[in-house]
């Protein structure tokens, strides 16, 4: 009886011990705002050695030149201390919302994401502007300016799972006509008007007389009525992004006042104010506090869906051998609008990183990373 008791209390202190150090670090963590990295390292009591090898990977994957296009699939295998690393430059502009999943077998693995921008072209290099955050396997991120993006992805050090990683982008919006589709757009932003005199600060968006006009996003009707150029028009206030939303050239305008939610009708597509000789159209425009008119395609441009061709595999190769007389290594899985990093040669081994649909995510003995088809190698 008194040994049991001893072990109760024993477990209670242990207990106890384990929460007081959980408090101890959560405080220490809001004074010194360590990094998900430096977390991992702590709480996993990982050496220092160990652990600067596994982060400095992250310097090789900024010298990479993989280049995506959305929406993209990648599935593979984490290995136990195999410092695999990844990097996807992506092109990114104001309104479009880039969205990140990694999914695997197991639960516990952890993996790191890490979002860089590209600062300047003669010379470039990526500073890191967000990070996921710690323990979780998903990230989103909505840019506020046109620009090269680098999403980088490290699974943790002891690591062993099957993953798939899911990238795509969303717009922020949605689209403004009723049922409209991206070849609604008949003309876009910066297009002459007048003779030249001034360009097109919007979209056009064209649809039968009387089709509905919606709230894009979730915001407050600062105005409703007609004048100028813009005829019928509403203004709506998305507070969220610190802009206003213009729509004109309205049939007529839906009573509505104050605030709206996504979807509600505003109006009603026509031609009135300088439109009364073309065809019915929604002109949508964005108008930035600081900045003025902006481009509102990417707030409203549709995407596809994403498509997974290639399940996942129980066994990944660790290696890739050349079984072409020669095969080029290209820096995105297309032979369209794709550059030729490297020309290999027959019997040339290449480390498996990912497959993603009929190509594989390699890097070579130099530890550059690139996709080469399928055709072109054998499993080892």
């Amino acid at each position: 009886m008194r040994k049991t008791l001893q072990i109760k209390v024993l477990l209670i202190n242990l207990v106890l011990l384990i929460t007081a150090c959980s408090q101890i670090n959560k405080a220490s963590d809001f004074i010194t705002n360590p990094t998900a990295k430096e977390k991992y390292q702590r709480d996993f009591d990982i050496s220092d050695e160990l652990f600067n090898l596994w982060k400095s990977q992250v310097d090789l994957a900024l010298q990479d030149s993989v280049n995506i296009e959305l929406p993209y699939a990648e599935t593979g295998n984490f290995k136990p201390r195999g410092f695999q690393i990844y990097s996807y430059e992506i092109e990114l502009q104001p309104g479009e919302i880039l969205n990140f999943t990694a999914e695997t077998d197991s639960v516990k693995n952890l993996v790191f994401i890490e979002l860089y921008q590209k600062m300047g072209d003669s010379i470039p290099n990526f500073k890191k502007i967000e990070t996921a955050d710690f323990q979780k396997k998903e990230f989103s991120f909505e840019p506020e300016t046109a620009g090269t993006y680098k999403l980088i992805v490290q699974p943790e050090i002891e690591a062993n799972t099957a993953f798939t990683f899911r990238i795509e982008k969303k717009p922020a919006y949605v689209f403004p006509v009723l049922a409209g589709k991206n070849n609604s757009i008949q003309s876009y932003w910066g297009a002459v008007r007048d003779g030249g005199a001034r360009s097109h600060e919007g979209i056009d968006i064209f649809a039968k007389r009387g089709t509905p006009v919606v709230a894009a996003t979730d915001g407050r009707i600062t105005f409703t009525g007609e004048k100028g150029l813009g005829g019928k028009q509403v203004w709506l206030r998305d507070n969220k992004r610190k802009q206003s939303l213009y729509y004109a050239h309205l049939d007529s305008i839906h009573p509505v006042s104050g605030k709206v939610k996504t979807g509600d009708t505003l109006g009603y597509v026509g031609n009135t104010g300088n439109a009364r000789t073309t065809p019915p159209h929604l002109h949508f425009g964005i108008y930035k506090s600081y900045r003025g008119a902006i481009d509102p395609l990417g707030f409203v441009f549709q995407t596809p869906e994403l498509e997974i061709n290639n399940a996942s595999e129980n066994n990944y190769p660790e290696k890739l051998l050349i079984t072409s007389t020669k095969a080029n290594l290209r820096n995105r899985p297309d032979t369209r609008n794709s550059k030729v990093l490297k020309t290999l040669n027959s019997n040339d081994t290449l480390n498996f990183l990912g497959k993603a649909k009929d190509w594989y995510h390699v890097r070579t003995f130099e530890n550059k990373a690139s996709y080469i088809h399928q055709s072109l190698v054998a499993p080892i």
